[in-house]
C-alpha cells in the first residue's frame, strides 16, 4: 500500500527491504515509546522511502530511532531550540529541516521544524498526505 502511494507520487522513488516485527518492537523499547501507526504500517511495507535527489523522504527505522534519541537528550539542545520531546522525526528535506509527527497530544498531522529557525508548522494531514505532497514536488515543497 505505501510503495503503491509513493510510487503514484514519484515514479523513481525507492525503497528498502521491510522492517521485521521484531525490529519495530526494539525499536520502541529503545525510544520508549510506540510509533504512530501510519509510519510502523510504512515501515512494514518499506524500511524508508528515498526521493527526489536522493533525499531521505522517509528515514529508515534505525536512523528514526538514533535521530530522535539524539535531538529528545541534547543538552546542547535546551540553550538553542525549544524542546522536541513532543515530536517524533522520521525523514528530512536534505538540508537540515525535519518531518515529524506531534506525539503530545497524538495526532496524524505532519510537522516540518525548521533547523534555522526552529519554526515548527503544519506541512500535512498524515503520512499519505506527506508522501504525496513531498514526493510530487520534491526540494523544499512545504514553503
Amino acid at each position: 500500500m505505501w510503495k503503491k502511494a509513493a510510487s503514484q507520487a514519484y515514479a523513481d522513488a525507492e525503497f528498502r527491504t521491510p522492517a521485521d516485527a521484531a525490529a519495530l518492537a526494539a525499536a520502541e523499547r529503545r525510544l520508549g515509546r510506540s510509533l504512530p501507526s501510519e509510519l510502523t504500517g510504512l515501515l512494514q511495507d518499506t524500511d524508508g522511502i528515498v526521493g527526489h535527489y536522493g533525499v531521505a523522504t522517509v528515514w529508515p527505522l534505525e536512523e528514526i530511532v538514533e535521530q530522535n534519541l539524539h535531538f529528545w537528550s541534547g543538552d546542547s539542545y535546551a540553550d538553542l531550540y525549544m524542546p522536541f520531546d513532543a515530536l517524533l522525526f522520521f525523514g528530512d528535506n536534505g538540508g537540515g529541516d525535519q518531518f515529524a509527527f506531534v506525539q503530545t497530544p497524538p495526532r496524524p498531522d505532519i510537522f516540518v521544524w525548521d533547523h534555522e529557525t526552529d519554526s515548527r508548522y503544519w506541512v500535512a494531514g498524515d503520512l499519505r498526505d506527506y508522501l504525496g505532497r513531498s514526493l510530487a514536488a520534491g526540494g523544499d515543497w512545504y514553503r
